[in-house]
C-alpha cells in the first residue's frame, strides 16, 4: 500500500457575543464538522499556514494569536489509493470578525457556544482539542 505523509496547521477560533464566547465551526463536502485547517506551503512557519489557510477559508484577515496553546492531532485515511498519514498543528486564536466569506472547499459556517461546537464536532480528536482550548482560555484572563 502507498503511504503519504501531510502537515497542515489551522486554528480553534473563537469571537465573543457579548459575554458568550463562540467556537467558529466549518462544514466540509465529505459532510464533517470541524476547525479551519490546511497544508502548510514550502517556506511557511505552521503558524504563517494557519493565518493564510484561515483567510483562504474564511476570509478572516485578524486574528489574536494566544500564546501557550499548540496542539497537534494525527490521523489516517485512505485517497486516490494512498493512505495518508496526516498530522495536523491546531493554534488558539480570538477574532472580532464575524462575517464568513465561505471559500470553495466548504459548504457552510458558523459560530456556536462551547456545548454546541463540542456536540457538532464529528471527530473524537477535534472535541478534545476544543476542550483544551476551552480549559486553557478559562484559566488566562483575556
Amino acid at each position: 500500500m502507498k503511504k503519504r505523509q501531510e502537515h497542515s496547521a489551522g486554528f480553534v477560533i473563537f469571537s465573543y457575543e457579548g459575554n458568550e464566547r463562540k467556537y467558529l465551526l466549518l462544514h466540509y463536502p465529505g459532510g464533517h464538522i470541524e476547525f479551519p485547517k490546511g497544508h502548510i506551503e514550502p517556506g511557511e512557519s505552521e503558524q504563517e499556514a494557519a493565518v493564510r489557510e484561515l483567510f483562504e477559508e474564511t476570509g478572516i484577515r485578524h486574528v489574536e494569536i494566544i500564546e501557550g496553546y499548540k496542539y497537534s492531532i494525527e490521523y489516517e485515511f485512505f485517497h486516490a489509493g494512498f493512505l495518508i498519514q496526516k498530522n495536523v498543528v491546531f493554534f488558539l486564536a480570538r477574532t472580532e470578525e464575524s462575517e464568513i466569506k465561505i471559500s470553495h472547499e466548504h459548504k457552510g459556517s458558523e459560530w456556536q457556544n462551547y456545548e454546541n461546537t463540542l456536540k457538532k464536532l464529528t471527530f473524537e480528536n477535534a472535541r478534545e482539542l476544543l476542550r483544551k482550548a476551552e480549559t486553557y482560555l478559562n484559566q488566562i484572563d483575556l
